[in-house]
């Protein structure tokens, strides 16, 4: 299937470039200068960290909880999946779907809930159809990953309720090295499942402003090895009983079904990725492009029958998807407008679940591109504010036997705006989306279990807010937002058997625009050797979107229909650290993190796969050259859960950190050895789907070493 129409998004990409030129050329003779004013490749960080975004801001003074991950933080959290990484994030758990196919869940929302980006642009894959799709993004060559929730998500899209994963890269330069080669790598070995894995990143200078960029990534891991048994006490039980009468199927050996541990089978997984950018960087703006291929072959955890009747299937997915990207910026000389900024993204994804013998059994193809363009104000007085437009076009198709989804597109186009008023020691921010969904079902002739036709919306968000500097060290921010979002194609088009959730669903084309009203508290400061980050939600939601099961069987699977009903969640995120001795150069410190969330579909009950309350505690010594580094991680039972859900055991995990800088702080080179799960625990996650099936990974000893040049 290809794209045949011009669409906004590619003119809004044209215009931008073809206004940005002149602007370059103007701005070629001081490109010289620029190259030195530019350079922040081994600059020093900043005090505080910048969350990037349509209004860079401290950190201080965003409006709802935000986490950023970078530098040696970043190197110890890293993992082959993007869920994994930012496991333990505030806030932030995984759908933990094997070691490759893991989606952040925020706040207890995933799916559609939540928006993974690559530099502001949607990755563009199928990862929010199922949660053994893995996303088409690479941690490995991220600089930094920010996780954005509350008001500021909204201008990511309306679907952003839950919240924002953006990972940012260099693939399109943003500055130009000092020196004639800028080279950065990573290698990295992971004992848990004999990962291992390369990275690489090349920027050079061309002169005149332009800057060449090149990268590649290699991963190759084995079947996960895991703290005890693949299946649960009571489906072990249950196994053992069906082989004891046995009734169940004779080409299944129940017993061995069992009895299995150690490993999880059917996880092994490589992949590769490679790219190539180019942007010219000027005084007075930049504009650049990049292409990136990424090809993933990766198995889903098996799900071991237990019982008469039930499949066990093996499959493993062949991912590929070819992506294009440009970025162009210009910053007027004077006026009113201080910087106009374009970004474009165009990717051709597919892929295909393989059998065990190899054959293919369903194809999944998603073509699909967005663009937006931003105008920020310059700044009068205390005021300051951006807006902009954002398209996105998808066309999706599903071909094969387990084809529970019609050929689809989608087609949105959003107006928003973010305003703010610096008054002192109080900020005001407020800001708002427009955006026009429009969703069609398009089925072959033969394909009459699914529903023809076109569904439009129109949705309305609201955010407002303030912060207030209560002394130098000490913010207390106050926020509420409207929020509207349009159902997706997967919850009105769906009718068939989804073995990814073991489920067979089926959608509502009648489903109506799901509203949510939140509000939150959040409170940031510290003093002499300590700091303190603490926050409080609430949202309240109408036409709340969920799969219900009714009890019926087809296919061999469940049946799960999508239902509308009144839902709220809410919960807390808190984290601090405190200095606790200063000998020298070496500072010994502790901190501490936990989070909870609750939530509720009124008539139904508590919604499902939602995270129990979580405690992290840590200490760390270091100096300018070491960093040691151990910490308990206590997740709690989770008994509060949804029809057909089963309950999740409480765990607790042992990890621990070993870092080393051989030139200090601004070396050059890093080693982090790192030991996940030092006991070997059998720990299950409540967010995943395979929780019963696919523990998580048993102890994992992991070296990577960081050159940057």
């Amino acid at each position: 299937m290809k794209l045949t129409r011009i669409t906004p998004a590619c003119a809004i990409a044209a215009i931008a470039a073809t206004l940005a030129f002149p602007a370059f050329a103007a701005a070629a003779k001081d490109a010289s200068d620029a190259d030195g004013a530019q350079d922040a490749v081994h600059s020093a960080p900043p005090a505080e960290i910048v969350v990037s975004g349509v209004l860079p801001r401290s950190q201080q003074d965003i409006l709802s909880g935000v986490a950023v991950l970078k530098g040696a933080h970043l190197d110890q959290a890293l993992r082959s999946s993007i869920g994994e990484t930012l496991a333990h994030t505030p806030g932030v758990t995984a759908t933990s779907f094997g070691p490759t196919a893991s989606r952040p869940v925020l706040r207890g929302m995933q799916g559609e809930r939540v928006r993974v980006l690559v530099d502001g642009i949607g990755s563009i894959d199928v990862s929010n159809t199922s949660a053994d799709h893995a996303p088409a993004v690479n941690p490995l060559l991220a600089e930094r990953i920010e996780v954005l929730r509350g008001p500021q998500a909204l201008l990511y899209g309306s679907a952003a309720v839950g919240g924002v994963v953006n990972v940012i890269d260099r693939r399109i330069p943003t500055e130009v090295p000092k020196e004639p080669i800028h080279i950065g790598a990573l290698a990295s070995y992971g004992s848990a499942a004999n990962e291992r894995s390369v990275a690489g990143t090349v920027d050079v200078p061309l002169g005149g402003g332009w800057v060449a960029h090149a990268d590649g990534s290699r991963a190759v891991s084995d079947d996960m090895k895991i703290g005890g048994y693949v299946l649960t006490p009571a489906l072990r039980a249950q196994a053992l009983a069906t082989a004891a009468s046995g009734a169940g199927d004779p080409g299944i050996d129940y017993t061995a079904n069992a009895n299995a541990r150690g490993r999880l089978a059917n996880t092994a997984a490589k992949s590769w990725d490679a790219g190539a950018g180019l942007a010219y960087i000027g005084a007075q703006g930049s504009i650049g492009i990049a292409y990136s291929h990424k090809d993933s072959l990766y198995g889903v955890p098996s799900r071991l029958a237990t019982a008469p009747g039930q499949d066990q299937e093996s499959p493993r997915i062949q991912l590929q998807q070819d992506r294009w990207d440009a970025r162009a910026e210009i910053r007027p000389a004077g006026g009113t407008i201080d910087k106009i900024a374009a970004r474009f993204g165009y990717a051709a994804y597919q892929h295909a679940e393989l059998a065990p013998d190899g054959s293919v059994g369903t194809r999944f193809f998603n073509h699909g591109i967005e663009g937006r363009l931003e105008v920020t104000q310059t700044k009068l007085g205390g005021w300051q504010g951006a807006s902009g437009v954002q398209f996105v076009n998808r066309d999706f198709n599903v071909i094969g036997d387990e084809a529970f989804l019609p050929r689809n597109s989608t087609q949105q186009l959003g107006l928003f705006t973010l305003q703010s008023y610096d008054a002192g020691a109080v900020k005001f921010e407020a800001g708002g989306r427009y955006e026009h969904s429009k969703l069609s079902s398009m089925p072959l002739p033969d394909q009459t279990q699914f529903w023809g036709g076109q569904r439009s919306f129109d949705t309305f968000s609201f955010s407002g807010g303030a912060t207030w500097r209560v002394n130098s060290a000490w913010t207390l921010g106050l926020s509420a937002s409207r929020t509207e979002r349009a159902p997706s194609a997967e919850e009105m088009f769906a009718n068939g058997p989804h073995a990814g959730t073991q489920a067979y669903e089926i959608g509502d084309v009648n489903l109506k625009t799901e509203r949510s009203t939140s509000v939150e508290a959040i409170l940031r400061g510290g003093g002499k050797g300590y700091s303190i980050e603490a926050s409080v939600y609430h949202s309240w939601f109408g036409n709340f979107i969920y799969e219900d099961p009714t009890g019926a069987v087809e296919d061999g699977l469940p049946v799960y229909q999508m239902r509308q009903a009144p839902a709220r969640y809410y919960g807390f995120e808190l984290q601090g650290a405190v200095t606790l001795a200063e000998i020298g150069a070496w500072r010994l410190q502790a901190d501490a993190m936990g989070d909870a969330v609750k939530a509720t579909i009124s008539g139904v009950g508590p919604a499902p796969r939602i995270p129990p309350l979580r405690v992290l505690g840590g200490v760390t010594l270091s100096d300018p050259r070491w960093d040691l580094r151990g910490e308990v991680e206590h997740v709690t039972a989770q008994n509060r859960i949804a029809a057909q859900e089963t309950l999740t055991a409480a765990y607790t995990l042992v990890n621990a950190e070993f870092g080393f800088k051989p030139g200090g702080k601004d070396g050059r080179v890093s080693f982090t050895l790192g030991a996940r799960n030092l006991f070997n625990v059998d720990a299950r996650r409540a967010a995943s789907f395979l929780k019963d099936y696919a523990p998580l990974a048993g102890r994992d000893i992991r070296l990577s070493v960081r050159l940057t040049v």
